[in-house]
């Protein structure tokens, strides 16, 4: 039996403050499994772990307990410089400095592949002009076509965002103060309230669109 393409095992990150009498400031928690290849919507309030969730994914930040393996290898026993051949994490803004690690790259193993097998997109700066947004969805899928699981987290801010999400994505992770919760499709992501209260006024975006007025994305 082939490992789960990826498992999130009891995965949590605690930051704190203080030398002597320590204080949580924050805390994620995260436990899942994706046996099979397909995109995965992410949505969240900013400071709601999102970021925090991929950069463990990906091996940058050393979570304080649980482990993240990628097609059966643990990523933070994998050598730091190989960690992008299991786990890629996409972002405009953000670029990883440098890799937590809990013990030197000679004591860690090489990754098992040359490609990584996850790709996680830390919301995309998706341009509705030229076609761009056509060409990103297609390149999700053929992603998936060949094997490999994507992440795509959005902050909505436009109802063609919702309209992303529901094209492109199977299932859903929705994030909020470090609570990590899944939904199995596009119906059971907006029968959540606290989604719809964080969408606020695109809330209404989550119904099902008019055949004359959903948006259609054509690859460049």
């Amino acid at each position: 039996m082939n490992p789960p393409l990826l498992r999130v095992e009891n995965l949590a990150k605690q930051y704190q403050r203080g030398l002597i009498r320590k204080t949580t400031t924050f805390s994620l928690n995260a436990n899942f499994e994706v046996d099979k290849p397909c995109v995965i919507g992410v949505m969240g309030p900013n400071g709601s772990g999102k970021t925090t969730l991929f950069e463990m994914i990906t091996g940058s930040n050393l979570p304080s307990s649980g482990r993240v393996l990628v097609n059966g290898q643990d990523i933070h026993q994998v050598r730091t410089r190989e960690r992008d051949r299991l786990a890629v994490h996409y972002h405009q803004s953000y670029q990883v400095r440098s890799f937590q690690k809990s013990k030197p790259d000679f004591m860690l193993n090489h990754a098992a592949g040359n490609s990584p097998l996850v790709h996680l997109f830390d919301e995309p700066q998706f341009n509705t002009q030229d076609g761009y947004i056509g060409f990103m969805l297609d390149f999700f899928a053929r992603l998936k076509s060949n094997g490999r699981l994507v992440f795509l987290c959005l902050h909505p801010n436009e109802p063609y965002h919702i309209d992303i999400l529901r094209k492109s994505c199977e299932r859903f992770i929705f994030v909020q103060k470090g609570v990590v919760t899944q939904a199995a499709d596009f119906a059971g992501l907006t029968a959540d309230p606290r989604v719809r209260a964080y969408l606020g006024a695109l809330a209404p975006a989550l119904e099902p669109p008019h055949s004359n007025s959903s948006l259609q994305f054509q690859p460049a």
